[in-house]
């Protein structure tokens, strides 16, 4: 592809692909992001190629497969799209591919048991299903629209387009003063104005002229959290064109995309696109003829949750024990070598090229004035559509998990939602309808985080969910200050004993008494946020403890001191699957008749529970 030495080159590309386009010829796109993958997405799109090939379509109907990002509705891969079709297939199989072939590429016809149905309707396109028509996708535009490794597609789509307006007509200044005008706020977590953050960097480097740094913060530790990893792997160029934009306005010349080992899908895209933006002329030296000169590195983080943290971040880029420091030095004043760093996000910087192109103001229109643009959701855990969402600032929660996410599924109840990754807060099926944006969230005793959404139901334990992200917290943080090294130990110790019936009720007040002290004397936002899920369960599930801690009983059925199991002998069948998954070979009884359950030697692992199909396990 030639080389662009002005903005004028890369609109006369982006025309020139625009028109070599064949209108007429179908596009068959399958989803490679992880879910899909996993369910066999890769044989998928193997067996297109293949079947068209066999089929010697190409002086016909000529179709064009196009492995694309995560197109978000996980939960019903493998998926596909065509066009100019629009039609959408959900849980596609190899096997299924030579009758999408013959049916639907050759003769035109709508494959029916493929196409996705809930509550009786059958849709045709994926704009018609609810889980997307509720959504606005500004950070995910691209993804399963383009092929994250084809150049040609993120240009066609528009890729380096808001770079160029920006370095081309645009004064640094101007950029930052339009960041400052759409309001875009941190969405790793802290929810700090961006343009406030870029104009400080800024100022910082006038007083302290020489290097400014950018860093791209891709290490996202969440558990159950994947909104970088999809945007990363499934639109990188949509990464790098923010990076380039800030450091246009910052004056940095160099730029850090810190991903985290565990995405080596994203680094090798990152990297491919990498190569393709410097061999375009968009990264490195007189970019667009402006003399402008910008490159990005990528380090690779080693799984450590603290070095989400910013400070921890920059010691580990450079090569320095991942380990926070102090907050009375901003890093936009003394970063990366003590030099004014800028750090957002991926999604942060996902939404700058559009926020340069639409305008400041009408993204600042978007959601609440306090909140303003959209946010992307990793919703998983007890929810019917787990998968990727884009949502406006402000909307209710009830819209993301009952209306988008389709509700809990089975016979259990909605019971809670935890917000904001392992130091979130547990949102209690009362507060359904708290608008979803910074303020509204940290009122209530949770926060936003970076996006991370996990539902719970009637069988999770709120206790015990409190204690999984205590034990996860305190094994990933650095031990640099007391109150993380001791007092998460100690918050931890007295949700073991809750969970095994021990402890009383003025425990309870004093465990809430050590979290609070840990929020005000923690050095970073790891410690100083990690008691929010004990803090915000006891706040609205107080008797979900007192139920453990007074009644000797775990009204969930989780905490396995406080339970027993028992089969139902007038639901009971006989027909030995439970026996047969019981690791402890604690279950005995005559085939067609009801068995019965070793309490002494029962481990409680659920395994009967799990393959029982009459209801016969009881829990108590």
């Amino acid at each position: 592809m030639d080389r662009v030495n002005k903005a004028e080159d890369l609109r006369e590309l982006r025309n020139r692909l625009i028109a070599a386009q064949d209108t007429s010829r179908p596009v068959v796109r399958v989803c490679l992001g992880p879910g899909c993958l996993a369910q066999g997405a890769d044989k998928v799109a193997g067996a297109f190629k293949k079947a068209i090939k066999d089929r010697g379509l190409q002086a016909d109907v000529k179709p064009l497969i196009k492995e694309t990002g995560c197109h978000g509705f996980c939960k019903l891969g493998p998926l596909v799209n065509l066009d100019p079709s629009g039609l959408f297939y959900a849980q596609v199989k190899p096997e299924d591919v030579e009758e999408i072939v013959e049916q639907t590429l050759v003769k035109g016809q709508v494959v029916d048991r493929l196409l996705y149905t809930e509550n009786g309707n059958q849709y045709q396109t994926a704009s018609e299903i609810p889980f997307y028509a509720m959504q606005q996708k500004i950070a995910t535009r691209n993804l399963g629209l383009i092929d994250p490794i084809l150049l040609e597609d993120a240009i066609i789509n528009g890729a380096y387009l808001a770079a160029a307006k920006a370095l081309s007509y645009m004064k640094p200044e101007d950029v930052v003063k339009e960041l400052e005008l759409s309001g875009l706020r941190g969405r790793g977590g802290a929810g700090f104005p961006t343009g406030r953050k870029w104009r400080s960097a800024v100022d910082a480097a006038k007083k302290s002229p020489g290097m400014v740094y950018i860093v791209c913060n891709g290490d996202e530790g969440d558990p159950g959290a994947f909104m970088d990893r999809a945007i990363m792997e499934g639109d990188p160029h949509g990464v790098l064109e923010g990076m380039l934009i800030e450091a246009y306005a910052v004056g940095a010349n160099q730029g850090f995309l810190y991903v985290r080992t565990e995405y080596p899908i994203a680094v090798k895209n990152l990297k491919r696109a990498l190569d393709q933006a410097r061999d375009l002329g968009m990264l490195g030296q007189n970019i667009l003829g402006t003399g402008f000169d910008f490159d990005v590195q990528i380090n690779r983080g080693a799984g450590a949750f603290v070095c989400g943290e910013s400070t921890a971040l920059f010691s580990s880029i450079e090569g320095k024990a991942g380990e926070p420091r102090a907050k009375y030095i901003r890093s936009v004043e003394r970063g990366l070598w003590g030099r004014p760093t800028v750090l957002n996000n991926v999604e942060t910087l996902s939404n700058v090229p559009v926020i340069i192109d639409e305008g400041g103001d009408w993204y600042a229109h978007i959601g609440p004035a306090n909140s303003p643009g959209t946010k992307a959701f990793s919703l998983v855990g007890k929810v019917k559509n787990v998968g990727l969402v884009e949502v406006p600032m402000g909307v209710p929660l009830s819209r993301i998990v009952e209306d988008i996410g389709g509700g809990v599924p089975g016979k259990d109840h909605f019971k809670a939602v935890q917000t904001g990754g392992p130091s979130g807060g547990c949102i209690p099926y009362s507060l359904k309808d708290v608008a979803v944006d910074f303020d509204s969230l940290i009122k209530i005793g949770s926060m936003m985080g970076s996006g991370g959404m996990i539902v719970m139901d009637d069988t999770d334990c709120v206790v015990d969910v409190a204690r999984y992200f205590l034990h996860f917290l305190e094994e990933e943080s650095c031990g640099k200050c007391l109150p993380c090294r001791l007092g998460l130990k100690g918050m931890v110790e007295f949700l073991d004993r809750f969970s095994r019936g021990e402890g009383s009720e003025e425990e309870l007040d004093e465990l809430v008494s050590l979290g609070e002290a840990i929020k005000d004397g923690a050095l970073c936002a790891l410690g100083g946020s990690a008691p929010n899920p004990v803090l915000t369960t006891i706040r609205y599930f107080r008797d979900e403890y007192l139920a453990h801690i007074v009644d000797k009983k775990c009204p969930a059925g989780v905490c396995k001191s406080l339970i027993t199991y028992s089969i139902d002998t007038d639901k009971c069948t006989g027909c030995g699957l439970c026996v047969r998954n019981c690791p402890q070979s604690c279950i005995t009884g005559e085939t067609k008749t009801p068995h019965t359950i070793n309490g002494e030697a029962c481990v409680r692992c659920g395994m009967c529970l799990e393959s029982c199909k009459f209801g016969a396990i009881n829990v108590a």
